[in-house]
């Protein structure tokens, strides 16, 4: 009689292991900012003279090619821990044109990739844009438009700054929205220049407004170098974005970087203070609460900041390693670090 108890213990547990253990696919959502990704030719039709890289004037091709060996490098490692591959997707910001993209994809680090490009010129003074890059095996891009962000001065005059793009396309059988922002910056003052970044706020919601309109319950993912963190009013107030899970409701925007934020966590330093201006979130349906994963649904959300993207010593110690400083290449990174999402998927 023993035995038999013994045996169907036995029996028992080995059933709950192995339905406990499930098998999930994991695919990266990437953003990350390139911080000058310019190429080493001059274009009359664009401010870029400006550049750093315009004003190098000795090995700048060799210096251009060791720029994008590490942007390149970064991207191709974000996410590999828990998803085994690069992101499929990567929301990238501060480049000029397609042509670094292209040079960007044919690095050793990601030229087996097969990464496609999703790129429109953007009306801004620096010549710097928004851009796409998706895995073509991973995602399938279905349709993709930018809109332009108007602006104007207290003098009246017109501020040209970056469009924002839409792609949207399916991962698997599913449909996501992916909004790739670099919102106005801080020149002249936080509090001067805050009407800017409710604007591109605003944007968005338009955006969202118009996704709705053939979608009406939309995965959306909102990603980008917002230069506001994710407290201020461009976001609380203009998105309403929510950071407690509890209080997500159908319709609303769940930003997890609220919660890094007040906890200490970072993308850039800037006199020695800390922001997070470099943000994922995303639409109600990516979120749960119950660990249904029968779709894809977000499972985590983290900076990527490993010790080699940070400067280990003098007087910026602890700031994310860029690639200039000033007019100079100091061999380095971005002066921002690139955050990323792991969606998950029950097989």
């Amino acid at each position: 009689m023993k035995r038999y108890t013994l045996f169907f213990l036995f029996l028992f547990i080995a059933s709950n292991l192995l339905f406990s253990q499930k098998n999930y696919q994991i695919k990266t959502i990437a953003f990350y900012n390139l911080e000058n990704l310019y190429d080493t030719i001059n274009d009359p039709t664009k401010n870029d003279e400006a550049s750093p890289m315009m004003e190098i004037k000795e090995n700048r091709t060799a210096i251009y090619k060791e720029k994008l060996n590490n942007m390149a490098k970064v991207l191709s490692e974000i996410g590999t821990k828990e998803a085994k591959n690069s992101p499929i997707i990567i929301g990238v910001a501060e480049i000029e044109n397609r042509k670094v993209l292209e040079d960007l994809l044919q690095t050793n680090y990601l030229k087996d990739k097969q990464y496609g490009i999703i790129h429109y010129d953007s009306p801004d003074l620096r010549g710097i844009d928004v851009a796409l890059l998706y895995q073509e095996n991973h995602f399938k891009p279905t349709h993709h438009e930018v809109f332009e962000l108007k602006l104007w001065g207290e003098n009246g005059m017109r501020i040209y700054t970056r469009d924002q793009l839409l792609v949207s396309g399916y991962i698997d059988d599913e449909l996501i929205h992916v909004i790739v922002n670099h919102w106005p910056s801080r020149r002249g003052g936080e509090e001067k220049s805050r009407s800017f970044r409710e604007k591109a706020a605003y944007l968005n919601t338009q955006i969202i407004e118009q996704i709705k309109l053939t979608d009406p319950n939309p995965k959306i993912i909102i990603m980008g170098d917002l230069n506001d963190d994710p407290t201020n009013s461009s976001l609380k107030t203009v998105l309403k974005t929510k950071a407690i899970k509890a209080n997500v409701k159908e319709g609303d925007i769940y930003n997890p970087m609220e919660d890094m934020f007040r906890r200490g966590q970072n993308t850039l330093v800037y006199r020695d203070n800390i922001n997070l201006f470099d943000q994922i979130m995303f639409t109600s349906p990516l979120l749960t609460t119950t660990k249904d994963y029968s779709t894809y649904k977000m499972y985590k959300t983290n900076v990527f900041n490993p010790q080699y993207l940070t400067t280990q010593t003098g007087k910026y110690k602890g700031y994310p390693y860029r690639s200039f400083s000033g007019s100079n290449f100091i061999g380095g990174y971005s002066d921002h670090y690139p955050v990323y999402m792991y969606l998950i998927k029950e097989n």
